[in-house]
């Protein structure tokens, strides 16, 4: 393998393949990227961790044919610091690149490309086409739900409900849940569950990609979706998720509205004083036209006030302050309503107007004198 091409366009494709590659491995192979030149003087680089796998095609100039793997990390921190100009790369005897860079010149040891995984193909069952925007908002409103025990099985993943309608996207971890909705037209109904973890990464990839409108094909335990030239592979999680819709109180005894901003700011500053070992605790008083928010600790006491609407009961109830907080920075917008039954039952967030999203959060018992 021979060929040249410009340094910012090598740093770029590294960038979006690495998102595949793991530490938590003991397989070396597992570890690098494979480069591979194709016909008509393109490049195609792929990782994998064997759950997701991503390829990403560039033009080079190509003199001869070839295919290595290298090791992810030593290989983009090279050409990352390499100035901003031709690198030409050469594959030698005994899996070895030569890189050079104007007055710069590394030799580094390979794999044999024949060791790293096969990617594998998707047997078409269903495909679906999502617009990008909607995509990456729907995983940015829910994805942080989700559980991050890999014990926990399926609740590590994402849930996609896709009706004929509408999309959508379930996470939860046992303390919390996002449910976030979007009007879709769709030609089959599909379910499907893919890691938050693989999500996350899928969407810092469509940030960079010019596509308005995501593809992804599916089949009973993969997915493909293409962007641009990037092909993303990634294995779906088996198993029957929770049945969101039956956790989701139908009732409520206490409903408030409040400005979510002026919300948001004040819990900001009342878990200054919440202490992490004490589960982050703030109190919330619901009285009258006033939610007062307090927290203390051997530090100090925090003391705020929000306005608010109320219909039903008074009450006091708390919560793990990060738990409210991660709703209420992704939540858009100015006016919410918070919904509650008693001092040990989950609240839920949701919007004014229609059923865009609903944020379940589970309340912390506060200790009485």
């Amino acid at each position: 393998m021979h060929f040249t091409c410009t340094q910012q366009t090598l740093s770029k494709a590294l960038n979006t393949v690495s998102k595949a590659v793991t530490t938590r491995t003991t397989l070396p192979i597992l570890k690098g990227i494979l480069l591979e030149t194709t016909g008509d003087n393109q490049l195609r680089l792929s990782a994998s961790d064997l759950d997701l796998s991503i390829e990403k095609t560039i033009t080079v100039s190509v003199s001869e044919p070839g295919a290595i793997v290298v090791s992810a990390r030593l290989f983009s921190d090279i050409i990352r610091k390499l100035p901003n100009d031709t690198i030409e790369i050469h594959q030698m005897e005994n899996n070895q690149i030569l890189i050079r860079c104007m007055s710069s010149e590394f030799t580094i040891v390979g794999l044999p490309a024949d060791e790293f995984p096969n990617i594998g193909i998707v047997l078409e069952q269903q495909s679906l086409f999502i617009e990008k925007e909607i995509l990456k908002e729907l995983i940015k409103k829910t994805s942080f739900a989700a559980s991050i025990d890999e014990s926990k099985g399926i609740i590590v993943g994402v849930l996609m409900d896709i009706s004929l309608e509408q999309i959508t996207m379930v996470a939860l971890d046992g303390f919390r849940m996002a449910v976030n909705r979007e009007k879709m037209d769709n030609k089959q109904e599909q379910r499907l569950v893919i890691a938050a973890r693989i999500l996350n990464e899928i969407n810092k990839i469509m940030m960079d990609s010019e596509e308005e409108t995501i593809s992804m094909i599916l089949d009973e335990k993969k997915a493909v979706i293409t962007m641009q030239d990037t092909r993303i592979v990634l294995r779906l999680l088996e198993g029957e998720f929770i049945k969101y819709n039956d956790i989701l109180p139908k009732n409520y005894n206490c409903r408030v509205i409040l400005n979510r901003s002026d919300f948001l700011e004040s819990i900001e500053r009342a878990s200054l004083l919440a202490k992490e070992g004490k589960n982050n605790l703030v109190k919330f008083s619901i009285e009258g036209e006033s939610m007062e928010i307090t927290s203390r600790s051997e530090e100090g006491t925090v003391r705020e006030t929000v306005m608010i609407e109320k219909l039903g009961d008074n009450l006091e109830i708390g919560f793990n302050s990060k738990y409210v907080l991660d709703v209420l920075k992704v939540v858009t917008d100015e006016q919410i309503i918070l919904q509650f039954n008693s001092s040990i039952s989950p609240c839920v967030i949701k919007p004014v107007e229609g059923n865009a999203f609903e944020y379940l959060v589970l309340p912390v018992r506060i200790a009485t004198n």
